[in-house]
């Protein structure tokens, strides 16, 4: 069996002191922290799509990489190697997950039977794959925006044509990610939004999306799929305005269109920085309403403003991740899928690893020094501290709904004015800085 990336051997855990391009410094899947391993905690996975699938490509300029698993000419025979790849690549690098759109792994023909042909011949391989490597699927998703088919949407375009296809489109992807036990499917609305509101008749596209997604909660029930769905916000990109702009506007459309029970949150860090939010943010909205499920670790530049897919090197990033992760319960059935590519310059296969052993690194030591943020209570004390209040005999009838204004206006006549006390967000700052080190 042809190898793929003969240079690189299977990464392991050497150690902070470690030289070794090609091993972790911080990284040791079986190390426990806070009762569990790291590799339980951080469930990594290797996407399929800028990892195997990227060119390198820009706005200004076709692709750069040439692949060894691009070389075949025939399609399904260049699909065949790219799949044997990816699980080369899984393997070595020690990852335990992986995630797919179905045109990723499978080419799309003339039309949707041959389409569906290919694709179920390419999640044979990869069932093969999965079994003999152990490795599992965190989710799979469906690739409905790139085909010119969706240039205005898939449940949200103007013609029903285009939505029947898309319904068949994910119908398919559902079945498989179910076949390959995948833990979980995405939504991510490409280009479910609109250019301008000159065309559009929002309030009908936004009925469709519900109705659409309802479909899709009810197919899950029929054929006894148990992965958790997902939807991926976003606020812009490809189109000016996505309906599914970040956390909170997408759990206000569920609970409107009464589908909160069935759906949770796929954060990106980049999704977030475009929104005008942090990735902390994000993450702490999701927790605080119960709906945080998995995770796109990458980074945008904060100099450019576009969905730049960086990997996650940035440790307060990481840190703050974990700590609002691991507050709110860990994972369950999500991980943390590095959504990112390596840069247009980055051509060799080797620099796939040094990006993601990289990565991996900087989440681990994030996951140590959230741990130790938790175990010595340094938020929570001063969180507890900032609202003692709220545990005084007013604090308690308030949020018991026992007073109104009326009792709230008496209790102020009688104390006067409240004392005023510093928020000491420098001294939380300095303190942070001393753990992250």
């Amino acid at each position: 069996m042809k190898e793929f990336f003969p240079n690189v051997p299977k990464i392991t855990y050497e150690g902070p002191n470690s030289k070794n391009p090609f091993a972790f410094k911080h990284y040791n899947p079986d190390e426990v922290v806070l009762g569990k391993t790291m590799a339980e905690h951080l469930r990594f996975a290797v996407c399929y799509w800028h990892t195997f699938k990227g060119t390198g490509s820009d706005p200004f300029g076709p692709g750069v990489y040439i692949r060894p698993w691009d070389a075949p000419s025939d399609p399904m025979e260049a699909a065949e190697a790219t799949m044997r790849a990816a699980f080369e690549f899984f393997t070595k690098l020690g990852v335990g997950f992986w995630c797919f759109h179905d045109r990723d792994i499978a080419p799309e023909a003339d039309n949707l039977a041959e389409t569906n042909r290919r694709l179920d011949k390419m999640v044979d391989l990869a069932e093969k794959l999965q079994n003999d490597t152990g490795i599992r699927l965190l989710w799979g998703t469906t690739n409905a925006f790139s085909h010119r088919r969706f240039m205005a949407g898939a449940s949200t375009n103007p013609d029903p044509a285009v939505f029947a296809y898309a319904a068949a489109q994910v119908k398919k992807a559902m079945e498989v990610t179910k076949r390959l036990n995948g833990a979980g499917y995405v939504f991510w609305g490409g280009r479910e939004g609109y250019e301008t509101l000159l065309n559009t008749d929002m309030k009908r596209e936004l009925e469709h999306l519900a109705i659409f997604l309802q479909m899709a909660v009810d197919y899950k029930q029929k054929i006894g799929f148990t992965g958790q769905l997902y939807i991926e916000p976003k606020p812009k990109e490809p189109t000016k305005h996505q309906y599914d702009f970040d956390s909170a506007t997408v759990y206000g459309f569920l609970i409107k269109h009464g589908l909160a029970d069935h759906f949770k949150i796929n954060v990106e860090a980049n999704h977030s920085t475009l929104a005008g939010h942090t990735f902390h943010h994000e993450l702490a909205f999701c927790v605080a309403n119960g709906i945080l499920g998995s995770v796109d670790a990458n980074r945008g530049d904060e100099l450019l403003g576009w969905d730049t897919d960086q990997f996650p090197t940035n440790i307060y990033d990481t840190t703050l991740a974990m700590y609002t992760i691991l507050k709110g319960g860990g994972f369950t059935t999500g991980g943390l899928n590095f959504d990112a590519k390596v840069r247009r310059q980055s051509i060799d296969v080797e620099d796939l690893f040094h990006a993601h052993i990289g990565a991996m690194d900087a989440f681990a030591r994030g996951l140590k020094i959230a741990a130790r943020l938790i175990e010595d209570k340094v938020l929570d004390s001063f969180i507890a501290d900032r609202y003692s209040g709220w545990d005084s005999p007013l604090g308690r009838d308030i949020e018991a709904r026992r007073v109104g204004f009326e009792e709230l206006e008496k209790y102020t006549l009688e104390h006067g004015e409240p004392t005023v006390r510093s928020g000491r967000q420098e001294l939380i700052e300095n303190v942070l800085n001393e753990y992250i080190r």
